[in-house]
C-alpha cells in the first residue's frame, strides 16, 4: 500500500477513468462544479463524503481535482490517510482539464 498518491496528467486521468473505471472527484465549490466540470465527475465536499464512502471501494482508483492541481493534493493525501490505496491528484486541475480539451459536462 502507498503512503503517499502521484501526480498525474488530465490525459491520464481520462484513460484511467475510460480503462481502469478510475473515479474523478472534483472537489471545488458548488458554483464551479455546477456550472462546468469533467464528465463523470463526483462533486466531493465536506457534505458528500459520506456519500462517497457508500459507493466507492478503498481499492478503486480515485483521481481527484481541482481548480490549478494545488488543493487537491492535499485532498489526495487525506484520501490516502484514509486507506484509499490507489489515489492520484491531477496536475493543472479542471484548468488542465479544459487546456487538454477532455469531455466536460455542463449545467446540472
Amino acid at each position: 500500500m502507498q503512503d503517499t498518491f502521484t501526480e498525474i496528467t488530465p490525459q491520464q486521468a481520462w484513460e484511467m477513468m475510460q480503462n481502469e473505471d478510475a473515479v474523478l472527484v472534483d472537489i471545488r465549490d458548488a458554483v464551479r462544479f455546477s456550472y462546468s466540470r469533467p464528465q463523470g465527475a463526483f462533486h466531493l465536499t465536506n457534505q458528500s463524503y459520506g456519500t462517497f464512502l457508500d459507493e466507492y471501494d478503498y481499492d478503486e482508483p480515485i483521481i481527484v481535482s481541482c481548480y490549478h492541481g494545488v488543493s487537491s493534493r492535499n485532498t489526495a493525501q487525506f484520501l490516502v490517510e484514509q486507506g484509499f490505496e490507489r489515489v492520484y491528484s491531477v496536475k493543472g486541475g479542471f484548468e488542465g482539464w479544459v487546456r487538454a480539451a477532455l469531455p466536460i459536462e455542463q449545467g446540472y
